[in-house]
């Protein structure tokens, strides 16, 4: 172990240290319904204030992106400040946006350096970070350029969140109904969920994993990072439960523990990503299991039409939810939708601006999503953060109860240009690149022009990543392909490890002999964004 490797454990085994210090403090808190609104209100109301704050942070960081941006482009700290109280929130993100303060997509992944004009900055993603976090324990996302990227976990942004969280659940009909959660050991979002839950007052989350240990399992750091934290919560009263193996195949136990619930207290939650929503319905469907009464809550990839036909046909409610790593929570489900994924913007903790960008490799623009996040407690600073995700965005009335608590933004057509989603796992595509440019080829023959992802949907709506295999390939055995796939991801990161398990269970992934497709320019994509479809 080098000094620098060193170095790293002694600060996370610190910060994690700091983490179950605090924990009792952060579990045993009590927020009524009232106070969670009045301080989402509060917010609502000073997002001007709030966006100021975050310029002071910038220009008090040596180390942050964002001031040498705003500095190359001659933006004082006075300037910025001005450029606010004239335009308002969003008015002055999007100027600062044409100016060339922005990080794109690759940049804050780390996949290519930030250049405007003479500036050159080479980031590392620790200069994202927030310097002021102390109290965390680190995940991490998948590792688009080889290595992982750390995402804390920090008690005090766990407590900004909470009101919001409240609010949610208030506004979704969730406060005080039984609740159950399917989702995996950090780097899952199970945990947090349970924390948030316990720290809100609510009865404990009935918790189950797809994912706890074997070959398939959850690393051993995070299965005794859960461990440890479950074990502080409840010497410090929280009524918390340990995760509950529950594979893919066994869906139908949830749908019983629903209908149970149901029959006992009126309703029930179920929150799991959307792909684990659908598995719910439809083991309810196959089993003659009426899920009327129960709210089941997806989010982790974009709900389709096909998708919720099928959860709705259970008698379930359906609700959709975006969230992302970095922000936490980003919109909460309409009401009164326009269409299955209609998402209340939670602009009190973050404001949203559009930029065309063109999408890699295609003769096509799209209105990429540009994030700012304006809690001082955000782990990953974001100050016009490019995602990859675009979509519309609209001021629509619909009436619901976000919109009479201030929340008019809505939030249409999300999708991403350049992700690869399935069963709620999400990988940057230069993850799949790296497995379709070198190792298929080298194990299986050809080039990287004889292998390609498409992602697609299949009747019953679960989303498919094809594996298109040039048809020229003398290959026999298609299942060794699909386990080299599965196989190659592990080494991806924490992320697609996590992908490995969950699309080892789904089938997710699927070879087909066709030759791969090439634009309009004739260049080959390894990820062919632009043929999603619907399969039988």
């Amino acid at each position: 172990m080098t000094e620098h490797s060193r170095d790293d454990l002694h600060s996370e085994l610190t910060a994690f240290a700091g983490f179950l210090a605090g924990l009792p403090s952060f579990v045993r808190q009590r927020m009524t319904v009232s106070q969670a609104l009045s301080i989402v209100q509060q917010r609502l109301d000073n997002r001007e204030v709030q966006l100021g704050a975050a310029i002071d942070r910038i220009f008090a960081n040596p180390r942050s992106p964002y001031g040498a941006l705003l500095r190359h482009v001659g933006c004082t700290q006075e300037d910025a400040h001005e450029l606010v109280a004239r335009e308002g929130v969003e008015g002055a993100l999007s100027v600062l946006r044409a100016r060339g303060v922005y990080v794109s997509f690759e940049e804050f992944k780390g996949l290519q350096p930030i250049v405007r004009g003479s500036l050159s900055l080479t980031p590392s993603p620790a200069d994202f970070d927030n310097p002021n976090g102390g109290r965390y324990y680190s995940t991490t996302t998948g590792g688009s350029t080889g290595a992982g990227r750390r995402v804390r976990l920090d008690l005090e942004h766990f407590a900004a969140l909470l009101p919001a969280r409240i609010v949610v659940r208030h506004v979704q009909g969730l406060t005080g109904i039984p609740a159950a959660s399917w989702s995996d050991l950090p780097p899952g979002g199970g945990l947090k969920g349970v924390l948030l839950q316990a720290a809100a007052g609510e009865d404990a989350t009935h918790w189950f994993t797809a994912r706890l240990h074997g070959k398939d399992g959850a690393a051993w750091r995070f299965r005794v990072a859960t461990t440890a934290t479950l074990a502080v919560a409840r010497l410090s009263g929280a009524r918390v439960r340990a995760p509950q193996f529950l594979p893919f195949e066994r869906a139908v136990e949830l749908a019983q523990w629903a209908a149970g619930q149901v029959a006992r207290h009126g309703s029930c939650t179920i929150h799991a990503s959307v792909s684990r929503i659908l598995r719910i319905a439809l083991a309810a469907t196959e089993h003659g299991i009426n899920l009327r009464g129960t709210i089941l809550r997806g989010g982790g990839e974009p709900p389709t039409d096909a998708k919720v036909a099928h959860i709705r046909a259970s008698g379930a409610t359906f609700h959709s939810s975006y969230a992302f790593s970095e922000v936490g929570t980003v919109g909460s489900s309409c009401l009164s939708p326009e269409e299955c994924n209609d998402q209340h913007f939670m602009q009190d903790h973050l404001a949203l601006v559009q930029a065309a960008r063109r999408v890699p490799g295609f003769d096509l623009e799209v209105p990429a999503f540009c994030f700012t996040s304006l809690l001082p407690s955000a782990p990953k600073l974001l100050f016009n953060v490019e995602s990859d995700d675009y979509g519309t965005i609209s001021h629509r009335r619909c009436g619901c109860k976000w919109e009479q608590l201030g929340f008019a933004l809505h939030l249409t057509g999300i999708r991403s240009f350049r992700k690869l989603t399935g069963e709620g796992v999400t990988l940057v595509g230069s993850d799949m690149e790296r497995i379709l440019d070198t190792i298929l080829p080298a194990r299986f023959g050809g080039s990287a022009l004889d292998y390609q992802f498409v992602e697609e949907e299949d009747a019953q709506g679960f989303t498919r990543l094809v594996l298109r295999v040039a048809p020229h390939l003398a290959v026999t055995d298609e299942a060794a392909i699909t386990e080299c796939v599965l196989e190659s991801l592990e080494r991806t990161g924490a992320a697609g490890a996590l992908a490995r398990s969950a699309w080892r269970q789904a089938g997710t992934v699927r070879i087909r002999r066709e030759a791969p497709t090439m634009t309009t320019r004739g260049k080959l994509l390894p990820l062919d964004i632009g043929a999603r479809s619907v399969r039988s």
